[in-house]
């Protein structure tokens, strides 16, 4: 398909109304990614050479979504909501754009694979005018039937136009549909609005397509995977289809998921060789795990790095800017955040690094924290290569302690520590001998 040029268009205008949301569906997210951010991803798999898609007025926010997922997309506005050619319309300016394949994907439909996608173009390169995609409904009811003669796409129906032996078909349509490029917009044009309902819609093209000679076929695709989300339900059902996939393909990589119905991963997560996850691990955007590492049971990481053969957990968090270098280890209760943690650091359990670097061989005590905040702004803490962090020790950034330092249990440390130095910043211990005698015979305890 390389040698094709391909204009997908994206249809994200509708409100989602029954998610019962202040904002819009397709800004609601399975496997940390946003449901137009799926349909985009998708298609830039599928190798799109031009994207576009179609919003509702006012909608600013989803305009801005389509554009971090592709910066250079075309963002058009559908200011009435007169049906699904009408959306497509919309978008006219860019179907006059010349384009050997046009795709129409549903924004709210977020599980299409991109070897979909390609196998709709391919049906274009191999003569077709008009591409349906369609599955076989384990329940009909309420979808458009999908009549196929010899191997051609001959009608779209509707349930409320079917006769009662169409009505028994049980291959559905699923909305998209693949345009051949030079004939698209004639198509387009030519839907009418003569239905009840007043709209303008995309399956009409079928039949426009038919009374010019056209060839149009249908493809079929799992009933999973052309599941649509108008509820929160829908949703849900969506998000468990992802963690399917993703989990699947984690472990056939060479990842062993110990329980793997108990491991929720994002859309974007990299996982390498012999990494083992154990059970309740929560996976946000943007992690990579790299070869031999393990993750303990009860984590959450987001946003993170972890090296090779790095141990973290249980019950450790990684927030967005943790990079962990190789063999480090991150025990219990421990929270890392924007921070760079060379190789062979060990925080075992129970510390807080935030906005740190802390070089390689160091080790942060239990209870130790960076204190990063001063009301107002984030400053840094530096920790050298091999310095040792006593428990309790809280680190005032902005702060530095040189490599092979070595900072006393319950220190409070607010000036820069020399490397190879002793740290201690805590009030002496005195003791008085009797004192809690004395105090008790002051002061007897009452009987109740």
């Amino acid at each position: 398909m390389a040698s094709r040029t391909c204009l997908t268009l994206v249809l994200a205008a509708g409100e989602g109304t029954r998610m019962k949301s202040a904002k819009p569906k397709v800004l609601h997210e399975a496997a940390g990614r946003s449901l137009v951010g799926h349909a985009l991803s998708s298609a830039l798999a599928a190798g799109a050479s031009r994207l576009a898609a179609v919003i509702g007025p006012d909608r600013g926010d989803v305009a801005e979504e389509v554009r971090r997922y592709a910066s250079t997309a075309q963002v058009f506005v559908q200011k009435e909501r007169l049906g699904t050619a009408h959306a497509v319309l919309a978008a006219r300016s860019a179907l006059e754009q010349p384009a050997d394949d046009i795709l129409v994907l549903f924004a709210d439909t977020p599980l299409v694979r991109p070897e979909t996608l390609t196998r709709m173009r391919e049906a274009l390169s191999d003569g077709a005018a008009v591409a349906v995609l369609g599955f076989s409904a384990s329940d009909p009811t309420g979808y458009g039937r999908l009549i196929v003669q010899n191997d051609e796409l001959v009608a779209i129906r509707e349930e409320r136009d079917a006769s009662a032996d169409e009505r028994k078909i049980g291959f559905c349509n699923a909305g998209l549909m693949a345009l051949a490029g030079k004939h698209a917009l004639e198509l387009l044009q030519a839907v009418s609005n003569a239905n009840a309902k007043r709209e303008f819609y995309l399956t009409d093209v079928v039949g426009l397509a038919r009374g010019l000679g056209l060839k149009t076929v249908a493809l079929e695709a799992d009933e999973a995977e052309v599941q649509g989300v108008n509820t929160r339900v829908q949703l849900a059902s969506v998000e468990a289809q992802f963690q399917v996939r993703l989990r699947t393909a984690a472990m056939e990589d060479g990842a062993t998921l110990i329980a793997p119905e108990t491991v929720f991963l994002s859309a974007d997560t990299k996982i390498g060789r012999d990494v083992l996850i154990e059970p309740n691990v929560f996976f946000g955007p943007g992690v990579t795990v790299e070869d031999g590492a393990t993750i303990r049971a009860n984590c959450h990481l987001e946003g993170a790095h972890v090296g090779k053969h790095v141990t973290i957990g249980p019950f450790a968090r990684l927030r967005p800017g943790a990079s962990l270098g190789e063999h480090t280890r991150i025990g219990n209760f421990v929270e890392i955040k924007n921070a760079v943690l060379d190789n062979d650091v060990k925080v075992n359990h129970l510390a807080y690094v935030g906005d740190a670097h802390v070089g390689a061989d160091a080790n942060i005590g239990a209870g130790a924290i960076t204190c990063n905040y001063d009301g107002a702004q984030k400053h840094r803490t530096e920790i050298g290569a091999g310095a040792f962090v006593g428990v309790n020790v809280a680190l005032v950034a902005p702060v530095e302690v040189g490599a092979g330092a070595y900072i006393g249990t319950g220190s409070v440390i607010t000036k820069n520590v020399p490397a190879d130095a002793l740290a201690v910043a805590r009030a002496r211990q005195e003791v008085k001998e009797g004192w809690a005698a004395h105090r008790r015979a002051k002061n007897p305890k009452k009987k109740s």
